[in-house]
């Protein structure tokens, strides 16, 4: 929005699993009322978190929908009408071209999966962003 450069890594050639923050509030509203039961026969030599005394389970919230870096720029670009001043530079150390969420507990556990779409997820945050900042209100 400040007409400054950003940082673009492996020239862009990244994919990452952006997730809409709606489908992230929903699937943690879902798995907080799936509480982990704990398994009387549950065994130190043979451990499993979710069926321990205390269990508990993790769950990945996310899109499961790799999306290229560049494209979600270019979507940025578009919903905002600006062009981004990209630097693009190599992939920094450490870093990985592509990560992805596995869902797959997700659903079988509480049959919710992550599916806002990148375009409507960037759309609803421009729109929520410039009314936030007075940069105009939403009529809807």
């Amino acid at each position: 929005m400040e007409g400054k450069p950003i940082d673009v890594f492996n020239y862009g050639k990244m994919q990452r699993d952006f997730t809409y923050i709606d489908d992230i509030v929903e699937g943690v509203v879902r798995v907080m009322n799936k509480i982990p039961e704990p398994n009387a026969k549950w065994n130190g030599d043979n451990p499993d978190a979710a069926t321990s005394y205390a269990p508990y389970k993790l769950y990945n919230i996310g899109n499961n929908n790799p999306v290229e870096l560049m494209h979600f720029i270019e979507v940025l670009e578009d919903y905002l009408g600006k062009k981004a001043v990209k630097n693009l530079l190599p992939i920094q150390q450490g870093d990985v071209p592509s990560t992805y969420a596995d869902v797959n507990d997700l659903i079988k556990d509480v049959g919710f999966k992550p599916s806002t779409p990148i375009e409507e997820g960037i759309k609803r945050f421009i729109e929520w962003y410039k009314c936030y900042n007075n940069i105009y209100t939403i009529n809807r």
